[in-house]
């Protein structure tokens, strides 16, 4: 089955999802270096009742924008339920941007990768790797480590940091 190359030029979108709970600086890092080869990213946070967020998806998509305000229409902020390749082609994005930063992410992230190419071969997986800085860091390390009165103000943005004081403090 032979396929077509569209060459017509269009904006060059990427999806990069997540539950961002919360948005730590290796998130943007590699949505910094996302933007560095799309013209946008569309950051979509998951919608998954499997897990309970210490954030709502309304404190969630203010905390990322307020992360991108100089980015202007470069990125945007959304949700996203139900197949993410789905949610993909129909943005008209080329592609699904995903971070690894071990090697034991590279097992489930090609896994879902090879789907979603079997589900829909017009959207492509890129992974990214997030600086050294930030490759030990996730949202679920920096919860605990703030919940314990761990100091993460150099892992998350400033308001970020605010929003998990009172958080915890509460």
């Amino acid at each position: 089955m032979e396929q077509t190359v569209d060459l017509q030029p269009r904006e060059s979108i990427a999806i990069y999802p997540g539950t961002f709970d919360p948005i730590t600086n290796g998130h943007i890092d590699i949505i910094n270096r996302g933007l560095n080869l799309f013209d946008k990213i569309i950051i979509a946070i998951a919608i998954n009742p499997a897990k309970t967020p210490l954030f709502s998806l309304e404190e969630r998509v203010k905390m990322i924008e307020e992360s991108f305000n100089a980015a202007g229409s470069r990125v945007e902020v959304d949700t996203v339920g139900g197949l993410l390749v789905e949610y993909a082609a129909n943005r008209g994005a080329r592609a699904i941007i995903r971070g690894l930063r071990a090697v034991s992410d590279f097992d489930y992230e090609f896994q879902l990768a090879l789907m979603n190419r079997k589900l829909d071969r017009s959207v492509e997986s890129v992974f990214l790797m997030p600086g050294f800085r930030w490759i030990y860091i996730s949202s679920s390390i920096v919860k605990d480590a703030a919940r314990h009165g761990g100091d993460i103000s150099d892992m998350v943005p400033e308001h970020v940091h605010q929003q998990m004081i009172l958080k915890y403090q509460s």
